[in-house]
């Protein structure tokens, strides 16, 4: 029987197709889920839909059985970037899965679940019983007492253009001066959302990697990496565009890069959204993870704001959103969270928030950015390493050591130096890595800082 412990992770179901999971997994995982969601809400049908992977199409009709099984019906919204099938479980009032593996390699394949609303299901908010229910469907236990006299119904539904007219319906792009924008969609979902929401707006768009295509021939779409953004910081002045944007594979984060072919900050993209946000005039609080730049904290206050700041992924920044009302909220790996949005990350309002700011006035985006960018940041380092839990004791008790030093476990371990450097440093949930992020006032700081860690890390 597969491991559906090392499959079913903290936030969502990852792993490679065929060796950690199958239709047949998929299967049960919808059989699992479905039978969640109707004993917690009772709940009639599930909507789904799946990126351009070659497994996509397979897993998810799969997962479809497995609800259909269980009486519930099916809509299936078919093609489609993860935030448009949050859209669908928030306009549609229905629980949901997206099939994708976001912006890992193309043997990846997963699925992201939520519930009706596009509210959050993560390990401790019903994964953990999904995954029980789903291993016992594999062992061949009997596992549900709900009788079911008739199988589910499946229909389709194109949900693309509603989900286009109600982000264009948040942020309206129609009065901004002209902009050249060049997307690169990394052969992801961008190249089949960004079309359509952007069509017929002042833009002149440059596509780069537009074709589906799920084997990622041009660079993996994961705009994290710095490698994968060197192609769009080449095409933004050459082709003397305003702005680059950079969509992860299945669209639910975007990157942005100046008109010097220069990487904004997400950090500093939080800030800038977040005051956009503030001057509504419809809340006060900004939920920032962990790792963003202190900057953001301190810039929401200065803009009249609440900062909350979280644990790193969705499921915890969601559920903190819900519980304080927030307006919005912003990760440092591009996650950008809506409240108009059913709560739900979305790169591509994200990315609408900046092309407004951008166009409303006349400076270039460096100078527009400059005042959200206020200190050096490392960006996230990844370290493979074979004893996780030992090489985080040694930074610890390194630093427990150190005068002035103040730290917490909030997620992984922050340490907070009384210059005003910081670093987090925490376990990968997905992969066996440490993932170590540094801020300080200065460069020489942060490389000093940067530079300890790394060599106790890598010991």
């Amino acid at each position: 029987m597969p491991d559906l412990s090392s499959l079913i992770k903290a936030y969502d179901v990852r792993g490679v197709v065929p060796h950690q999971w199958d239709e047949t997994v998929a299967r049960a995982i919808g059989s699992a889920f479905a039978e969640f969601v109707h004993a917690e809400t009772g709940a009639g049908a599930v909507v789904t839909a799946h990126d351009m992977r070659e497994t996509s199409v397979p897993l998810s009709r799969a997962f479809a059985e497995g609800v259909l099984s269980r009486g519930l019906d099916v809509v299936e919204a078919g093609l489609g970037s993860t935030d448009m099938l949050y859209f669908a479980a928030g306009s549609l009032d229905l629980p949901g899965a997206m099939f994708t593996a976001s912006h890992n390699p193309a043997q990846y394949n997963g699925i992201k679940m939520c519930r009706a609303g596009a509210a959050p299901i993560g390990q401790d908010s019903g994964l953990v019983q999904i995954r029980t229910w789903a291993e016992q469907l594999l062992d061949g236990a009997p596992v549900f007492t709900r009788e079911v006299t008739a199988p589910g119904s499946s229909i389709t539904r194109d949900v693309l253009g509603e989900y286009s007219d109600h982000l264009r319906g948040l942020v309206d792009l129609t009065g901004i001066r002209p902009l050249k924008v060049v997307v690169d969609a990394g052969n992801g979902m961008g190249g089949h959302t960004v079309p359509v929401v952007l069509a017929g707006l002042p833009l002149e768009v440059v596509p780069m990697y537009f074709e589906l295509d799920g084997s990622f021939p041009n660079h993996e779409a994961n705009p994290l990496d710095p490698a994968n953004l060197v192609d769009l910081q080449r095409a933004v002045p050459e082709h003397g565009a305003d702005i680059g944007l950079a969509f992860d594979g299945d669209a639910d984060r975007v990157f942005v890069v100046d008109e010097r072919g220069e990487p904004v900050s997400p950090s500093a993209i939080t800030a800038l959204v977040a005051v956009r946000e503030l001057a509504r005039g419809v809340g006060t609080t900004i939920i920032h993870n962990l790792i963003t730049s202190s900057a953001v904290p301190e810039i929401v206050r200065e803009h009249g704001g609440q900062p909350v700041r979280t644990r790193v992924g969705h499921s915890f920044i969601k559920a903190e959103m819900a519980r304080t009302d927030a307006v919005f909220g912003g990760e440092h790996s591009a996650h950008y969270y809506f409240r108009d949005f059913w709560r739900a990350d979305t790169g591509m309002l994200a990315a609408m928030h900046v092309l407004a700011a951008l166009g409303e006035q006349a400076r270039p985006l460096s100078e527009l950015t400059a005042a959200y960018s206020r200190y050096s940041a490392s960006g996230e380092i990844n370290s493979t390493v074979t004893d996780a839990p030992a090489r985080m004791a040694a930074v610890r008790a390194a630093y427990e050591e150190a005068e002035g030093a103040t730290l917490d476990e909030l997620d992984g371990l922050t340490v907070a130096l009384p210059d005003g450097a910081w670093f987090n440093l925490r376990a990968s949930n997905t992969e066996p890595l440490l993932r170590l992020n540094v801020e300080a006032p200065d460069q020489q700081r942060m490389s000093e800082v940067r530079d300890d860690v790394l060599e106790m890390v890598r010991a």
